[in-house]
């Protein structure tokens, strides 16, 4: 037996499953009218006010005895066929005789002959709901709410109908351009920075006061020769710029070492300086209204009982709770783009998902993934997180 979720968890009924029940319950009701005064015209009198009294009697107790049963079980014939259910908005329970008698009375003077115009106005304030729960100006007057109560498996399969039909996958693009890459450099000796570029004729003498050292099978440098430089050997490496000739391996001092090939002798006494170390990445960390904090390590679904898709890799499945039903089953995603940048996407919601920056608001389109900075504020549906980074 397939258990139902609480009535708060529901999601909220669309408008063409709510006409569909009320078109049912009007015809029942009229078909059932009709019979009545065709008995009543038959075998009771043919008068014409007898039939009209009659009739209106029976409206008014089919009127009543309507009401008492949605004010009970919260349905109807046409609702109890399309499977949904009115509740009181933000608890979720029936709402009692007397709201469904008003409520049925808004709705039947709606429906009287004034070419449709009432059902109309009643569906556009439905339409223009600002909290997009789609409750009419029947619903605003009783605190009521529309829900769908369908197995969660059908409500499921016509979710995934009426989302997007291209869901962009945010760890398999990049979204904006990456930001400049800070080059580090080897921190250089004082003085390459005063240094002038050398010349051959620039090259100095051996220093007099050098011992002499013999080395095998070596011929002693030629006089007044000097050993290449550091500066030398970067000059040899710049474009344009002449190289010296190649001399004999200097001769070093006793208390000097060799440095490694491909790096410059450091001066004796000259300070090391310590290599600079690139900072560690940065984390990102989302805060939930219930108080539920994370950093953020890969893609996250958002929603009263988000599911990933087949082959998608999740990281986190984050369930909401809705008091007023404004949360999808699976409503938003987010996570790190391939540059590092967090994005957020609404995944055809019914009730849209809202990203706040410095107090501005604006509604996210489906499938429309957009980057978020620190600070930032997504709402989705009567629930929010809020964005921040650590180094």
């Amino acid at each position: 037996m397939t258990q139902h979720p609480h009535p708060t968890t529901y999601p909220v009924a669309q408008l063409e499953r709510r006409f569909t029940a009320f078109a049912v319950d009007r015809l029942l009701a009229w078909s059932l009218l009709a019979l009545v005064g065709l008995v009543t015209a038959l075998f009771v009198s043919d008068d014409f006010w007898t039939v009209v009294g009659v009739v209106a009697g029976a409206m008014v107790l089919l009127w009543l005895a309507l009401a008492v049963v949605l004010g009970a079980t919260g349905t109807s014939p046409g609702k109890a066929m399309v499977g949904l259910r009115v509740v009181h908005h933000g608890t979720g329970t029936p709402i009692g005789v007397g709201p469904a008698l008003l409520r049925s009375l808004v709705l039947g003077a709606a429906g009287l002959p004034t070419f449709g115009l009432g059902i109309a106005t009643l569906a556009w304030t439905a339409v223009e709901d600002r909290n997009r729960q789609r409750r009419g100006w029947h619903d605003h007057l009783t605190h009521t709410v529309v829900v769908d109560v369908r197995p969660v498996e059908e409500v499921a399969d016509e979710d995934a109908d009426e989302g997007p039909r291209h869901i962009v996958n945010l760890t398999a693009m990049r979204l904006i351009p990456a930001p400049p890459v800070e080059v580090i450099r080897t921190p250089e000796r004082p003085e390459h920075s005063t240094r002038r570029q050398p010349l051959p004729a620039d090259l100095a003498a051996p220093p007099a006061t050098a011992p002499p050292a013999t080395a095998p099978h070596t011929a002693p440098p030629p006089r007044g020769a000097a050993p290449p430089t550091a500066a030398g050997r970067h000059a040899a490496a710049v474009p344009g710029v002449p190289a010296p000739q190649p001399q004999v391996p200097p001769r070093l001092p006793p208390q000097h070492h060799a440095p490694p090939p491909g790096r410059a002798p450091v001066p004796q006494g000259a300070p090391h300086a310590a290599p600079r170390v690139p900072a560690g990445p940065q984390r990102w960390r989302v805060h939930f209204d219930n108080g539920e904090s994370f950093v953020i390590a890969g893609l996250a679904l958002v929603g009263r009982r988000p599911e990933a898709r087949a082959g998608e890799q999740v990281a986190h499945l984050v369930p909401l709770t809705s008091a007023d039903m404004s949360v999808s089953k699976t409503h938003a995603q987010f996570g790190p783009a391939p540059d590092g940048t967090i994005v957020v996407m609404d995944r055809g919601s019914t009730n849209g998902t809202i990203l706040v920056r410095q107090g501005v608001s604006r509604q996210l389109a489906p499938g429309k993934p957009a980057a978020l900075v620190d600070g930032d504020k997504v709402v989705y549906g009567d629930r929010e997180m809020t964005i921040t980074r650590e180094a």
